[in-house]
């Protein structure tokens, strides 16, 4: 693995264990809200639902009448929905919708809007020597930006990537502490051992032979989602800010994105690229269209920011009103079969100019043994 300077990376299962409560409701309500959520397939059994660490236990004071436990095995997704100028369309109902798999329509078992459901996110910061007139100014507006969006039950941690993947903070609700990761965060262009690499899909990934090793951005990424947020249930998402270019990657952008599909992690990319350090035409720098197709398939969006400070705070706004603008909606696939194989979701408005904005499906990984 690559080095961390605080903290070794935990391994995670692909699955989260919840338990979904079929409650008496009024007439007028949506569909029961499961206990816990997580925007991929969730096993679910006759047990008290879990607790993750990191998450208070529910303080809810609304008891239902009754309350029945069954199976079900459950897919949930998190979308923005907007219109075509690009704003976003709240007060949306499952009416609105009609969502398939693999091309066969699905039965919405579940819809609601969350603006309040706790939020798990990471901030991940390009300290590597392109972005070495641009660090201080992605600092600044990231402690903003983590200032304004934490409320009490959310948390984030904070990842530098350079010749290194270096976890500065672990999961904290704490913004002075996560403010403090982010200065801590130092432009590194020195050289990398070959000693241990990232642990890719077949196993240990061997150091690459050939070629400049100066941003691990593939490697950071897959980090991130697969080894601290694949624990990890409800919202999740990070925000890299980076101009996109990797140098030196063990791992290629197919596995990164795979890993935070399998995570189901939405994810944001700030491109903060100093064109100067290219040359005045941008030189061999090439680094969003791969970028793009990260946030593409993982229900976030690539937003261009350039080198200009005021850019970066409307990007970082525009984040955050989506994070706290979200729809969750969910399903019990028809297709029951745990072969691993990749299940491509689509969600489709029933009237309107409608655009969504969702992750582009999951994996069906297949059932850990208990």
């Amino acid at each position: 693995m690559p080095t961390l300077h605080h903290k070794s990376f935990l391994a995670a299962g692909a699955f989260v264990l919840a338990v979904f409560a079929l409650i008496s409701l009024p007439a007028a309500a949506q569909d029961a809200a499961p206990a816990k959520t997580s925007t991929g397939p969730t096993s679910n059994t006759d047990s008290a639902p879990h607790t993750p660490s990191n998450q208070p236990p529910d303080q809810s004071t609304d008891q239902p009448a009754a309350t029945v436990k069954v199976n079900v095995e459950a897919v949930q997704l998190f979308f923005n929905v907007k219109d075509k100028h690009g704003a976003l369309i709240p007060h949306l109902t499952k009416e609105n919708f009609d969502i398939f798999e693999d091309g066969q329509p699905q039965t919405i078992k579940y819809f609601k809007s969350e603006s309040d459901l706790p939020l798990t996110l990471g901030i991940m910061i390009d300290s590597s020597g392109s972005q070495m007139r641009v660090l201080d100014m992605e600092k600044e507006v990231g402690a903003s930006f983590l200032e304004n969006i934490l409320r009490p039950k959310d948390e984030a941690f904070v990842i530098s990537f350079d010749v290194d993947v270096t976890l500065l903070q672990d999961f904290t609700n704490s913004v002075s502490r996560l403010r403090h990761a982010l200065d801590q965060a130092k432009i590194n262009t020195g050289g990398v051992s070959c000693a241990g690499g990232p642990v890719g899909p077949q196993g240990p990934i061997p150091c690459s032979s050939t070629g400049p090793r100066g941003t691990a951005l593939y490697d950071a990424v897959y980090l991130a989602s697969h080894d601290e947020l694949g624990h990890e249930v409800g919202r999740k998402a990070v925000v890299l800010l980076t101009d996109g270019q990797d140098e030196g990657s063990r791992l290629k952008i197919k596995d990164a994105v795979e890993a935070a599909q399998k995570a189901d992690v939405i994810c944001y990319v700030l491109l903060i690229a100093d064109r100067g350090f290219y040359g005045m035409g941008g030189g061999f720098y090439n680094g969003d269209s791969e970028m793009k197709k990260l946030t593409q398939e993982t229900g976030g969006r690539t937003i261009e920011v350039g080198n200009k400070i005021e850019k970066l705070r409307q990007a970082f706004d525009q984040i955050a009103d989506e994070l706290r603008s979200q729809y969750n909606i969910g399903y019990t696939p028809i297709n029951t079969n745990r072969d691993g194989g990749f299940r491509k979701v689509e969600i489709k408005p029933k009237q309107g100019d409608y655009k969504i904005q969702a992750r582009s499906g999951y994996y069906a990984t297949p059932r850990q043994e208990q």
